[in-house]
């Protein structure tokens, strides 16, 4: 019997709130047609926009916080990998060694410490703000629909005062409804008013505290990474002056009356070494003065490699009309017309364009001069695998353009 009974409450439970819903659908649909007066209140209206407002502002603080604390993140693990790499490279016997191993370690705890900080000081409270808003909101929601049935109650207590034939049973009871109606939506109302001008006020202070705690977790930050960065360069200068002496051949350096061609731009070899001649490595080639003087002379020029304390500069000489001055004829038989000179290739190149040569190490490269100067690009040349042109002879389908830096001048 007890189990029908509290069927029955439920069941009439259900029923008085489908009939709520029902009247409330009513009540609006007889505002919006303006056949029956809807209770306004332009103060509490206003407030709920500043609500809203506040609370999408907050959302979307909330979501580029998480996005700045994301890229946190990030940089400190591009960070690490960058330091580990530092010490996979440092020798054990360079000097600073145990050094450097220590501005990584130190380097690591700050970024973790700066990130776990923001999460406390930053994110925790900005959750914390916002997670006052879902209750707000819900209860602005039910204050709109206590309001609607505060006016559906009005409604009904007059349209039962003014009919023809009053009935006074039905009029008690639809006053007695109106009152409860309007305790209910006023109750609400009166906590409503007061709360939302004050968590509207209290964003000023949020923002404020929120991006002064940001503000200071970062300069706190970089003064401590400054400080390790100023340790790794003066570890690095000392390894700098150690080694200052030493001496790096790289190949001549373009003049700078040489116009510049930017349309191809010749990758340094797989090992980053620069490549140079057996004779670089000892002695300076110089260039006779008859050679110098000779009327549109030129210089070939190559990328350079690196920039160094001590270079020994390579230099070839110069020719004239498309011969090497002292050097071979153009005329030769057994070489393609204009023959330059010989290198050899010291690394594989893989042509990435239809007039490109095809590059294995070992490859020699017969190299002739461009029909067109113009055509040529800083630190490529123009030539023929010695390959294809023994066996074919044909220039025109052999040739391609080729980076300078990765072949060697066999003499």
């Amino acid at each position: 019997m007890a189990e029908l009974g509290s069927k029955g409450v439920t069941a009439g439970k259900i029923a008085s709130n489908v009939q709520k819903k029902l009247t409330r659908a009513q009540e609006k649909v007889l505002q919006k047609l303006g056949k029956a007066d809807e209770t306004k209140d332009e103060q509490f209206e206003q407030c709920v926009q500043n609500f809203n407002k506040q609370l999408s502002e907050g959302t979307r603080l909330q979501k580029d916080l998480r996005t700045y604390l994301a890229s946190v993140k990030a940089m400190h693990e591009a960070s690490k990998k960058l330091t580990e790499c530092l010490q996979e490279v440092y020798e054990p016997d360079w000097p600073g060694r145990d050094d450097t191993n220590k501005i990584a370690e130190n380097n690591d705890l700050l970024w973790t410490d700066f990130h776990q900080k923001l999460v406390d000081q930053a994110l925790l409270t900005m959750d914390t703000y916002l997670g006052q808003f879902p209750d707000i909101k819900s209860r602005i929601a039910k204050r709109g629909r206590k309001l609607v049935d505060y006016d559906s109650a009005r409604h009904h207590f007059e349209a039962l005062q003014t009919a023809k034939k009053k009935d006074e049973t039905k009029i008690a009871k639809a006053e007695e409804e109106l009152v409860k109606a309007q305790k209910v939506f006023e109750e609400m109302n009166v906590d409503l008013q007061e709360e939302l001008p004050s968590l509207w006020n209290s964003r000023v202070g949020f923002y404020v505290n929120t991006f002064q705690s940001i503000a200071g977790l970062e300069e706190n930050f970089h003064k401590e990474m400054s400080k390790l960065n100023q340790n790794l360069h003066d570890v690095l200068l000392g390894l700098d002056k150690q080694y200052s002496g030493n001496a790096f051949p790289v190949k001549a350096q373009p003049s700078d009356s040489t116009p510049a061609k930017a349309n191809k731009s010749p990758s340094p070899p797989p090992d980053g070494s620069p490549i140079t001649s057996p004779e670089a490595k000892t002695v300076n080639h110089e260039v006779e003065p008859s050679t110098l003087e000779a009327p549109g002379a030129s210089i070939p020029k190559s990328p350079s490699q690196s920039s160094l304390p001590a270079v020994v500069v390579e230099t070839f000489p110069a020719t004239v009309n498309g011969t090497v001055e002292g050097g071979a004829s153009s005329e030769r038989a057994d070489m393609p017309p204009g023959f330059l000179f010989k290198v050899q290739a010291m690394h594989d190149y893989t042509a990435t364009d239809s007039d490109e040569l095809q590059l294995k190490a070992g490859d020699v490269v017969l190299v002739i001069p461009f029909e067109n100067p113009e055509e040529q690009d800083e630190g490529w040349l123009m030539g023929v695998k010695e390959s294809d042109w023994i066996q074919h002879k044909e220039l025109e389908q052999c040739r391609g353009v080729f980076p300078e830096n990765f072949t060697e001048r066999v003499q």
